[in-house]
């Protein structure tokens, strides 16, 4: 054991969020302002003050258990786009699981232990452990006695050096969610679209974005052909999807998959080329035709994004990186 009854001298980063009450007092200034703002609509204040308690002391205790370890750093959700993680680095997010995955994309293979901060509110696939936990665990953590899984990241790269990486899926279009015109390029196909958008997925993300688009998919193909509405032969999307709207596909699942929001075919453009698989060998290729407002963001976080207008290039395919969740 090291001085001081530390475990280790490597740096144990806590990654927080602000709680729905915080969020709101920034807004409206005062505790009190907040409440006549929310009780005004008829929703319950007392949940977010619960909430709110109930989170304050998960930091804290984590802080202390952490502390009892090894050299602490708590690190809001905004600053995590620019802090620079050291390679030794242990990372613990206390939760949600969106948490988890906007920390991930910004690690170097770094350990994540995911950490439900309140698991009567939460029930968090990545999440696997409670404060209480961190004591035992981080030991074995740290002498690498503990299981990790691997994730498979998505990485987007642009013609002009900037890239972004996504853990549970990649959003390109445009901004304000009408229509993007783009040229998109898989293999030997390659189409002009105008859509709403195209949505990226990982294996990890299989179970969000992706299940919900291929259970629209489904269920307006049924009603549509109850109608007499059933798409021309040969206006469907490329192969390769998963089994089944309820498919679950592994972390470290070695292909992404693609698909198109809402295609519209018109003279210009086509509506062919709206779902495929994307391996290692084969990336997707976007090219932008869109004046403004194109951005590519990753994970539901519009504010960290890249600026997609016309002329420049996004190559999407797997990351060179893969993420590591202690379980």
């Amino acid at each position: 054991m090291s001085s001081g009854g530390r475990v280790s001298e490597n740096k144990i980063v806590l990654v927080k969020r602000k709680t729905r009450l915080e969020e709101l007092v920034v807004r409206y200034n005062t505790v009190q302002q907040a409440q006549f703002y929310i009780e005004r609509l008829g929703a319950d204040f007392s949940d977010y003050i619960s909430e709110d308690l109930t989170y304050r002391q998960a930091v804290e205790t984590a802080v202390i258990e952490l502390s009892a370890l090894g050299r602490v750093q708590l690190l809001e959700r905004q600053h995590v786009p620019n802090f620079i993680f050291g390679d030794e680095d242990t990372v613990v997010v206390l939760g949600q699981d969106g948490l988890v995955a906007n920390t991930l994309k910004y690690l170097r293979e770094q350990p994540l232990i995911g950490v439900n901060p309140d698991p009567l509110r939460w029930d968090g696939v990545l999440l696997p452990f409670t404060v209480k936990d961190l004591r035992l665990l981080l030991p074995e953590v740290f002498r690498s006695r503990r299981q990790v899984r691997e994730v498979t990241l998505a990485k987007a790269k642009l013609n002009d050096g900037q890239s972004l990486y996504g853990v549970n899926d990649l959003f390109i279009g445009r901004r304000t969610h009408v229509s993007a015109r783009y040229l998109l390029q898989h293999g030997a196909a390659a189409e002009q679209q105008s859509s709403s958008g195209i949505i990226v997925s990982t294996g990890l993300g299989s179970t969000g974005w992706l299940r919900s688009v291929l259970a629209g998919a489904a269920g307006i193909t049924r009603s549509a052909a109850g109608l007499g509405l059933a798409p021309r032969e040969g206006a469907g999307g490329a192969a390769g999807a998963p089994a089944g709207t309820e498919s679950r596909l592994a972390w470290d699942d070695p292909n992404l998959y693609f698909t198109v929001r809402e295609p519209f075919p018109s003279r210009t453009t086509s509506a062919g080329l709206v779902f495929g698989q994307i391996g290692g060998n084969e990336p997707l290729r976007i090219t932008s035709q869109m004046p403004e407002d194109g951005v590519i963001f990753s994970d539901g976080v519009e504010s960290d994004f890249l600026e997609f207008n016309s002329g420049v290039e996004a190559v999407i395919g797997l990351a060179e990186k893969r993420g590591r969740l202690v379980v």
